[in-house]
């Protein structure tokens, strides 16, 4: 159902559903909460995707490219390059491997705000 809202957008359903689950004998899991931070993504709620990506620490849920390339995603459309950045400075951190899509969204983040020497730094990382 996660994923269904996911595909559409609808990121409020989204995170409603996942607090469900959460209160559920359910436990939520990467696949649920990556689907929840890419509806927000989708529907250009960055902020709650970041959100998300804290209670996933908070709750020790693992991250996976899927989650940071969606959060960092969310970032780049909302010009947020800090926050894109400070997520690939975390996927480093944690050795998770920044996919191409990845680095596209940072680079994209940093074009966007006007930070073409932070863009270029990406390449050397």
């Amino acid at each position: 159902a996660i994923s269904a809202c996911e595909k559409r957008g609808e990121w409020e359903k989204a995170i409603q559903l996942l607090g469900v689950v959460s209160q559920s004998q359910v436990e939520s899991n990467t696949v649920t909460f990556n689907a929840a931070v890419s509806a927000c993504e989708k529907g250009g709620e960055w902020n709650k995707a970041l959100q998300l990506v804290g209670v996933m620490l908070q709750s020790k849920v693992p991250l996976t490219i899927i989650t940071f390339s969606a959060a960092i995603s969310a970032c780049e459309k909302a010009g947020k390059w800090e926050h894109a950045l400070q997520l690939t400075s975390e996927m480093l951190q944690t050795r998770t491997d920044l996919g191409v899509i990845t680095y596209n969204a940072a680079i994209s983040a940093c074009a966007k705000g006007g930070q073409w020497e932070k863009a270029l730094q990406l390449f050397s990382a």
